[in-house]
C-alpha cells in the first residue's frame, strides 16, 4: 500500500542523528484547492506545508506551529500551519504568475517567522531573513543560529505531492560530528524523483542500507481549518460597535471569507446586534464575580 499523508520518524540506533519523512497527497489536494497563483508559487506552498507538518514534530507541545514568510516582491504571504495532532492549512498571497528563481527573486526584501502557540504558555518565535536558494535553505540556517543544531532538509512539492525529508543531529552522543558528516554525505545522493517514487522505509534503504535505523508508527496528516463562526463573532465584538455599525452603513451585511479555506461567513444588523449584546452580558458577568 502506497504511503500518503503520513509523517514518520526514524532514529539512527548507534549514530547521532534522527530524522523525519512526511508525504502528503490528499491533504495537500485539499490544502491548495483554496489558493491561487501559478504551479512555482503553489510549489512554495507545499514546501512550507512538508517543512512545518516536521517541524511541528521537533517539539514537545500542544497547539499549533505557524511558519510565515513576508516580502515586498510577487510573493507577498506565505503561511503555512500544523498542529500537534497533525492538522494543517495553508495560505499565499501575491501576484498570480511569478517566475521561478532564488527567494528573494519571489519574495524579495522579507523574512521568515516560526511561531509556536502553545495550549500551555506564551507564543515562542524565532526570525531569520529570507534569503538563499529555497525554503529549506532558510529553515537550515534558523536551526543553526537559533538551536544551534546541524538540520538539513530536502523539501519538493507537484502539482500532486508535497514530500520533505529532515535529519538532525543529536549533540548528546559522542562522535556525534562525524555521524553528522556520514550521514549527510549519505543523503545528499537523494533525488526529487526518489522523494516523490518512494515510501519511507524504501528511501531509508536506498539510503541509509548500511544503517540501523528505527523508524516509528506512522502519524496521519489531513488538512482541517480551524475557523469558526464562533471565533468570527470574538473578532467581530472586538472591532467595536462603533466600526460594525460603519460598516453596517455601507453594506446590509457584514461578510468574512477565510482565507484558509474559503468558507463564508454573513453577517446581518440582527446578528452583530445579538454579538454585541451577548458578549457585553458574558463580559458583566465575569466582573461582577
Amino acid at each position: 500500500m502506497i504511503e500518503q499523508d503520513l509523517l514518520r520518524r526514524f532514529l539512527f540506533e548507534e549514530l547521532g542523528v534522527r530524522g523525519e519523512w512526511v508525504k502528503l497527497t490528499n491533504s495537500w489536494q485539499a490544502a491548495k484547492l483554496h489558493q491561487r497563483g501559478s504551479e512555482n508559487v503553489q510549489q512554495q506552498l507545499g514546501e512550507a506545508l512538508a517543512a512545518v507538518v516536521m517541524l511541528s514534530a521537533t517539539v514537545k507541545f500542544k497547539g499549533s506551529m505557524i511558519l510565515q514568510a513576508q516580502g515586498d516582491g510577487d510573493i507577498k504571504t506565505l503561511v503555512a500551519q500544523a498542529t500537534d495532532q497533525r492538522k494543517i492549512r495553508g495560505l499565499v498571497r501575491g501576484k498570480d504568475k511569478v517566475n521561478p528563481g532564488p527567494l528573494e527573486a519571489m519574495f524579495g526584501q522579507g523574512r521568515l517567522v516560526l511561531t509556536i502557540e502553545s495550549e500551555s504558555g506564551s507564543p515562542y518565535q524565532g526570525v531569520v531573513p529570507l534569503q538563499g536558494s529555497n525554503l529549506a535553505a532558510v529553515l537550515q540556517t534558523y536551526f543553526e543560529q537559533s538551536e544551534q543544531l546541524k538540520t538539513r532538509l530536502w523539501l519538493f512539492a507537484n502539482a500532486t505531492q508535497a514530500v520533505g525529508l529532515l535529519l538532525q543531529e543529536l549533540p548528546v552522543q559522542e562522535n556525534y560530528q562525524a555521524d553528522w558528516e556520514h550521514i549527510e554525505i549519505l543523503a545528499n545522493t537523494v533525488t526529487e524523483q526518489e522523494m516523490f517514487d518512494l515510501d519511507c522505509e524504501q528511501l531509508l534503504y536506498r539510503l541509509f542500507n548500511q544503517e540501523k535505523v528505527r523508524v516509528f508508527d506512522a502519524e496521519p496528516v489531513e488538512f482541517s481549518c480551524a475557523c469558526s463562526r464562533s471565533n468570527i463573532e470574538k473578532t467581530l465584538f472586538a472591532m467595536g460597535r462603533t466600526e460594525l455599525e460603519d460598516i453596517l452603513k455601507e453594506r446590509d451585511i457584514i461578510e468574512v471569507n477565510c482565507e484558509f479555506c474559503s468558507e463564508r461567513y454573513c453577517f446581518d444588523k440582527v446578528d452583530v446586534e445579538t454579538i454585541l449584546s451577548q458578549k457585553t452580558i458574558a463580559a458583566d458577568s465575569e466582573t461582577r464575580h
